[in-house]
């Protein structure tokens, strides 16, 4: 008798024998034994994840007649009927499977469906499993639409695809979809020791994770590897064998490389990746295995509690958890990641492996300075004209926006040794406390100007030139209430706003407005109402001209004080000081706002 592969050999016969697809199964056996049975169902999934294994374990479910013949629809098939065994060989007629990839056309699906006007021969349900069915064409689809939406109480279709996606809507509405996951390292580890000892293979552990996540949750890809690992260990599965077999970097070469990188020892680096040139090891493989260390670092960093213990390799993964820092260990991981896509565009991929290691080495921050040595620089020595920091007064008047630049001192970080009580020394001595913080003024963004460009960008012009009056401290308050009142909007809170109060009478106000669009009857008769409902009953007369004193600048000013007082609060702030001297640090213009 030939010899029948692992993938075929263990093929699930029934819903127990099913691994890794726990919410599939408990679906279709609540559905069974119930007997509320849909009419279409589609199985998504990767490759070798069950999905034509399901389909026929469903049609068995559906045609299972018992061992005594007199059974009926069933979630646990008996697998001795003439019906189960048929299924099982490819030869139950009233089963079809239809591979789309290679009958896609209208022709094909239509000599099918000429087949659904048929009642069953054998069993008790015509079952159409449709195969990578996201291959058939548009008009393919189209012809089995009414057929799969309204087919005979006898036929039931099973669709399978890897592609959901290029699946028409009209096709997934009239269909049950269950997506079949790919299935964790863990499940295929525990599934494929199982099989090899039924097998009777002796199996090393750490030969079974290698083959398990070269599998990346596929079971007949698992159970392929295997069968191929048997044949190159002469029936014996050990790491070594394994990891020659599948080209895997050994874990040492990986060990050693993080270790490197996390002492900054670059020459290390270097020859460890000459080292896997000569052994003819995977560059690809190499960021690959890194990546998966990486991540298990990074778990182990943020949860020390998460560590398996079963591996043997836990204790070096955790003492290199705590070599490395967690920024450092994310950035070598997204380092490792996007390093893959790098390779192929390099002349030498081991050349390309050594710069996506050494990445991290130019990245990586410098060690702290030593108390004992100078630091760097953060020297006293004179620098040439360094531009200062520049802060300017609050904008109450348009010439206050030309001020002189105001140098703001910076103290320096005392030595350890340095006493509280020790007197300061002068300025002007080399060793001075304080020194002089090297600001351009462009990059720290101008409160003042910014204010004023904000203002701009408001519609309130240049920056207001107020001239406080009487007359404006009253048209201030009584604006200021209708508009809490909310008896203006619109227009006429505009023409309040934008006012000026010039003259008072016992029964007439005069307003001043600069833009004649705002002089409109109908905004004057609003606002004459609304100041008769606060208890003015006056009449307004406005005429247009130069205002000096209105509510909108007054507004405008306060506001303008304000956000200067939130700026200069940040900028004399210790810890921003600190940021900006010890780290170079910037505050981007316009992110302070004032509360």
């Amino acid at each position: 008798m030939s010899y029948v592969v692992l993938a075929r050999k263990y093929r699930p016969r029934n819903f127990a024998e099913m691994v890794g697809q726990e919410h599939v199964v408990r679906a279709l056996s609540n559905a069974l034994i119930s007997q509320r049975l849909h009419h279409a169902y589609l199985f998504t999934g990767t490759r070798g994840v069950g999905k034509t294994s399901v389909s026929r374990i469903l049609a068995k479910s559906l045609n299972c007649l018992g061992a005594d013949g007199t059974g009926g629809i069933t979630a646990e098939p008996c697998g001795v009927c003439q019906a189960c065994r048929d299924i099982d060989s490819g030869r139950f007629v009233d089963y079809t499977e239809l591979d789309a990839a290679s009958n896609r056309g209208v022709d094909e699906v239509q000599s099918l469906l000429e087949q659904a006007v048929y009642k069953p021969v054998q069993g008790r349900f015509k079952v159409f499993m449709i195969d990578e069915v996201h291959m058939l064409t548009n008009t393919a689809f189209n012809a089995m639409l009414k057929t799969l939406e309204e087919p005979p109480e006898y036929l039931k279709f099973v669709l399978a695809t890897t592609d959901p996606q290029k699946v028409p809507v009209t096709v997934l509405s009239r269909c049950l979809q269950f997506n079949l996951r790919p299935m964790a390292p863990e499940t295929l580890l525990d599934h494929l020791a199982l099989v090899l000892k039924s097998e009777g293979v002796a199996a090393d552990t750490q030969a079974l994770r290698l083959l398990a996540r070269a599998a990346r949750g596929s079971m007949r890809d698992a159970l392929s590897l295997t069968d191929q690992a048997i044949a190159f260990g002469a029936g014996q599965l050990e790491e070594a064998t394994v990891r020659q077999m599948l080209g895997s970097v050994d874990r040492s070469h990986v060990f050693r490389l993080i270790a490197a990188l996390a002492q900054g020892d670059g020459r290390t680096v270097v020859e460890t990746s000459e080292a896997l040139r000569l052994h003819g090891l995977s560059a690809a493989s190499t960021l690959e295995e890194m990546a998966t260390v990486l991540q298990r670092m990074a778990v182990l960093q943020a949860v020390p509690s998460a560590a398996d213990e079963t591996d043997p390799q836990a204790l070096e993964l955790a003492q290199l958890a705590q070599q490395l820092p967690p920024d450092e260990t994310q950035l070598l991981y997204s380092i490792c990641l996007h390093g893959r896509a790098e390779l192929g565009l390099a002349p030498d991929e081991y050349a390309a492996l050594t710069m996506v290691l050494l990445r991290l080495l130019a990245f990586k921050p410098a060690a702290p300075a030593n108390h004992s040595t100078p630091v760097e620089k953060k020297s006293l020595t004179p620098a040439p004209e360094p531009k200062a920091l520049a802060v300017l007064p609050p904008m109450v008047a348009p010439s206050a926006v030309v001020a002189p630049l105001i140098t703001v001192p910076v103290m320096a970080q005392p030595q350890p040794a340095a006493s509280a009580s020790a007197p300061a020394q002068p300025p002007s001595e080399p060793a001075a406390a304080m020194q002089v913080l090297a600001m351009p003024v462009r990059e720290q963004g101008e409160p003042g100007l910014r204010t004023q460009a904000r203002a701009e960008a408001n519609g309130a012009g240049a920056a207001p030139h107020l001239v406080p009056t009487e007359e404006g401290d009253i048209w201030h308050a009584t604006v200021q209430s209708l508009v809490a009142q909310e008896l203006i909007s619109a227009m006429v809170r505009e023409l309040a706003l934008q006012s000026q109060l010039v003259a008072r009478d016992t029964d007439q106000w005069l307003l001043r407005v600069e833009r004649e669009s705002l002089n409109q009857p109908s905004s004057r008769e609003r606002l004459q109402a609304a100041l008769a409902g606060l208890g003015y009953p006056v009449r307004l007369a406005v005429e247009v001209g130069r205002v000096s004193d209105s509510p909108a600048k007054r507004n405008a000013v306060a506001a303008a004080a304000k956000q200067q007082a939130a700026e200069q609060s940040i900028l004399s702030d210790p810890f921003v000081q600190s940021m900006v001297r010890d780290f170079g640090a910037k505050i981007v213009p316009g992110s302070i706002k004032s509360i």
